[in-house]
């Protein structure tokens, strides 16, 4: 672009200044949010400190009130100190279309991890090798947990999380067993309370980031620009993934030390996504611009649209009223549902009148009582059409449906000025105060001085959707990547819950009939026969054992034709092998057993599948573990829920034999 030169000698440095001053007006604000945080965090651990210290149940609570408070103000921080940073002007995306504010959840907190000690320390007793070598592998552990404390608020940050969560699968899976954990200790906040809650157990590691994953998609569909239909839809499905999420770890974790973690709040979290998704469908169907009034179909389909919005939003204000979960949920999150359900029920009644008065259906266009409208409370007999033809029934008709409007609207402007967070929301009381002037100067443009007749009572509107959302499980597999401990080695073998002894180095020489064994599967190569009598069987190779190195080469992640291609090469001198022989278990996990789920992108890890190995139980802190697997799940669960795997089949030898073998 080419700047005119201007008669002062002003031009694109008349600009400079301005940008100047607003970027300092922003690093001075980023300054100050920082100062805010780092005063909050404060206050939280001296606030923690004595909930952690006294045994007085008053001064628990009132530390628990306070905790809470702090922990809203730090979300409240840390959502402007991103959106400053990402240059996101809150409340505006682009557009002159003004949509009601939905409910995003706040991200779990965690405190700092020191891996380093106990896995060194793992990896030298039971696998055998100095820990001291895996130091690249701890820190870039710690480096991803790190990071995923504080993720951005788009799909980067997703794909953080689900990261760390595909590595907490992997560590699971190597470095847990039935009589050893891990001996590290978990903190994490509670979302809702701000509490904080402790635990060894991996799986509370595990079921924080999950639930981190499903905060984010719903503070990623709050994002969303609603006012056009592509921005409705990817906001919709934020919050499917988001109920996904909730859903997951309600149906396969229990006895959560944490109360946003509960069957009950989880349960009211996955409502509230499913009820915002619902609103969504609602939004991406009803672009303003594009609304013909006189379309008295599309105003009528609208019309139940709106009163399935009402009745999700009306399920979930039951669901947050009652105990337990009102006790955890912000009054204003109840408060701004109880206004959403009036309001959506109001809207529906606004497009029925708009049908009523601005349309013009023809005769196979009129909907009978039972396809859009419900019985009126004081009416006995079905009315047949409610879409009279005559205009004067109508109009009047369209009255009545605008008076319930009226009332609806007020009421929930009503309920909007009581709660005091929500008077600070500008923008919901802006959306319903727009939608009541129109409803208003509706009614005055259908009122006459000489209309002295009362207006009929207008029924109730049928709940009817289109498009009745689901939850959808996050994306897991978009973050996975591969083992940080591959050096280990195959899971299938290398893991804890193996014991086994290192064989060699061995040099075994061909003889007459080759050398004697059998070779079959890959990484790491096993041995599946040894003929007695042979050079294999003079070395003290033995059926089962895996070679994990040949002629000082380690080979546990060698397919079966290299391990074959490497022992040709070796010719007459012979080669030096390596082996693994497996141990028998001294405890072998029962089917009974509740134990933690290794969840992964589709349940278990492939690994695991293949290999038929079962999850094994984790070491709690208490005597009850307080983050268990759900029997249930694991019973009448299928899909997107985690499932035990069953032992698969050993397949029979390979036939690839070096030449001379047996």
């Amino acid at each position: 672009m080419i700047l005119e030169e201007r008669p002062d000698g002003a031009g694109a440095g008349e600009e400079s200044p301005r940008l100047q001053i607003q970027c300092g007006q922003l690093q001075s604000r980023r300054a100050q949010i920082h100062q805010q945080i780092d005063k909050e965090l404060q206050m939280r651990t001296g606030a923690e400190n004595l909930y952690r210290a006294t045994s007085n149940n008053r001064v628990r609570e009132t530390v628990a009130l306070e905790l809470s408070y702090v922990n809203s103000n730090l979300q409240l921080l840390k959502e402007e100190l991103e959106e400053l940073s990402g240059g996101v002007d809150p409340g505006r995306h682009g557009s002159e279309a003004v949509t009601v504010p939905m409910i995003p959840l706040g991200l779990k907190e965690t405190k700092e991890l020191d891996w380093s000690t106990p896995l060194k320390e793992l990896i030298s007793v039971h696998f055998g090798e100095d820990g001291a070598s895996y130091e690249a592998e701890i820190r870039e552990l710690e480096a991803l947990r790190q990071a995923m404390r504080t993720p951005s608020r788009n799909e980067s940050g997703l794909e953080l999380l689900t990261a760390y969560y595909n590595q907490l699968c992997f560590l699971d899976a190597r470095f847990l067993t039935p009589a050893r954990s891990l001996g590290l200790f978990f903190h994490w906040y509670d979302s809702l309370t701000g509490v904080p809650a402790q635990q060894r157990a991996l799986a509370f590691e595990k079921g924080s980031v999950l639930f981190n994953i499903g905060a984010l998609h719903t503070q990623i569909g709050a994002r969303q620009d609603r006012s056009c239909t592509e921005g409705a839809r990817r906001a919709m499905e934020a919050f499917q993934r988001a109920a996904g999420a909730f859903s997951l770890l309600r149906e396969n974790f229990s006895h959560a030390p944490s109360p946003d973690m509960s069957a009950a709040s989880l349960c009211a979290l996955e409502q509230l996504m499913m009820a915002q998704a619902q609103e969504c469908v609602f939004e991406g169907l009803s672009p303003p611009a594009s609304m013909a009034p006189q379309d008295c179909l599309a105003q009528l389909r609208l019309a139940q649209e709106a009163a399935q919005v009402a009745a999700e939003y009306r399920l979930v204000h039951r669901t947050m009223a009652q105990p337990p979960v009102h006790d955890y949920v912000p009054v204003s999150w109840t408060a701004l549902v109880h206004v959403k359900a009036e309001y959506f029920r109001s809207l529906a009644h606004y497009h029925v009148a708009m049908a009523l008065c601005d349309g013009s259906p023809t005769e196979g266009e009129l909907p009978t009582h039972e396809q859009v409208f419900l019985q009126p409370p004081t009416s006995s007999k079905p009315r047949g059409p409610v879409l009279p033809q005559e205009l004067e029934e109508r109009r009047q008709l369209g009255k009545a449906h605008l008076k319930r409007a009226i009332l609806g609207q007020e009421e929930a402007l009503r309920l909007h000025a009581l709660c005091r967070v929500l008077r600070e929301v500008d923008l919901l009381r802006a959306v319903i105060s727009q939608t009541l002037q129109r409803s208003l100067a509706k009614y005055a443009e259908l009122d006459r001085e000489d209309d002295f007749c009362e207006a009929a009572e207008a029924p109730d509107i049928q709940p009817k959707t289109h498009q009745k959302p689901e939850a959808r499980m996050p994306r897991l597999s978009q973050g996975k990547g591969p083992d940080i401990f591959h050096r280990l080695g195959p899971l299938s073998v290398f893991s804890a819950k193996n014991r086994w002894r290192l064989v060699g180095p061995v040099h075994l020489t061909r003889g007459e009939g080759g050398f004697g064994l059998t070779l079959r599967g890959d990484s790491p190569v096993l041995i599946a026969a040894v003929i007695p009598g042979s050079q294999a069987a003079a070395a003290g190779l033995k059926e089962g054992d895996y070679i994990v190195s040949v002629n000082g080469q380690p080979c546990r992640w060698w397919r079966h034709a290299e391990v074959v291609t490497e022992l040709k090469a070796a010719g007459e001198a012979g080669a030096s092998l390596q082996v693994v022989s497996l141990l028998p278990s001294s405890r072998l996990p029962s089917l009974g057993d509740r134990r933690p789920v290794l969840l992964g992108p589709r349940g278990l890890l492939r690994s695991q599948r293949e290999h038929g190995c079962k999850t094994p139980a984790s070491t709690w802190a208490s005597p009850r573990p307080l983050l268990n697997w759900s029997r249930k799940a694991q019973q009448g669960k299928t899909g997107g829920c985690p499932q035990p795997c069953a032992p698969v089949k050993p397949a029979p030898p390979s036939s690839l034999k070096h030449p001379g073998w047996p």
